[in-house]
């Protein structure tokens, strides 16, 4: 199909930098999915299909009690429960990621159809299916009207933009949206804007708190498409945050969006105020 399979590759030079990517990026939420970021391993059929899917748990079960009742049958990877985005509720739904494909089967022979402690009913363990992208294509494709044009637009309608701004919720988890509206934004393509560099579009980001750093600015924007570079400027002598950044995007009409739906956007106890930078803008 063309589309992507859901991972990918990153090589670094310096171990270091490979280090800091991971402490910095692995559980960043993009669109509708959290991502994971580890060290690769080769590939080999030993490890590939390992991945469970446990339905039918006590709503009181946490991650680590699960994590807990499954460790028995091997090293796991990755462990997570779904819980409601609104209550914050266990849904009763986990995954569990086993470092080999037989201690998944293991753990199916040894758990399937068994009551855990707490339980009234005994769980469900199989194999995962691959997720399915019929949802979140569904979603995106009436965000994009275009291959050419990430995002629709200008909207002339308060109906439109309302319901754009609810996918947009829906797509990237953003709860308030600035009082800039996406028709002032999106009329603005093909304009000479102030935050062109050589290498994309610079984003002035203000009112962060002293101990903010980078990693704040790459989860803040990640979302909303490519980040080139982010940068937090510092007090020489204190080392903390002086309460602004910056952040350089590939793409103007994400770069755009993200500026749409995090300037006013209330981090913590503080109000953001995101715009492109200007040359009066703070110079970092």
């Amino acid at each position: 199909t063309g589309q992507s399979l859901g991972y990918g590759f990153v090589n670094y030079i310096d171990p270091k930098d490979a280090e800091k990517a991971i402490n910095t990026l692995n559980g960043l939420r993009l669109q509708t999915k959290t991502i994971k970021v580890s060290y690769a391993r080769p590939s080999s059929a030993s490890i590939r299909d390992a991945n469970l899917y446990v339905s039918g748990l006590p709503k009181t079960m946490t991650q680590k009690e699960l994590e807990q009742l499954f460790s028995q049958y091997g090293r796991i990877i990755t462990s997570r429960i779904l819980v409601d985005q609104v209550t914050g509720v266990s849904r009763g739904v986990g995954f569990i990621r086993f470092d080999k494909r037989i201690e998944a089967e293991e753990a199916i022979k040894g758990l399937n159809g068994q009551k855990p402690s707490g339980a009234t009913e005994p769980i469900t363990v199989k194999f995962a299916n691959n997720p399915s992208q019929k949802t979140s294509q569904a979603l995106l494709s009436q965000l994009y009207q275009s291959p050419n044009r990430r995002y629709p637009g200008p909207l002339h309608h308060q109906a439109q933009r309302f319901r754009l701004d609810n996918l947009l919720n829906m797509a990237y988890g953003v709860k308030r949206f600035s009082p800039i509206t996406i028709d002032g934004m999106t009329s603005l393509v093909g304009m000479n804007i102030p935050g062109h560099t050589g290498t994309g579009w610079c984003i002035f980001v203000y009112n962060l708190s002293p101990d903010s750093d980078e990693s704040v600015l790459w989860q803040l924007f990640g979302p909303f498409g490519a980040v080139n570079n982010v940068k937090v400027i510092r007090d020489f002598n204190t080392n903390k945050c002086k309460g602004f950044g910056f952040v350089t995007m590939t793409n103007y009409d994400e770069a755009a969006m993200a500026i749409a739906s995090l300037n006013g956007y209330r981090l913590g106890d503080r109000v953001l105020q995101v715009s492109f930078k200007t040359n009066k803008t703070h110079k970092s």
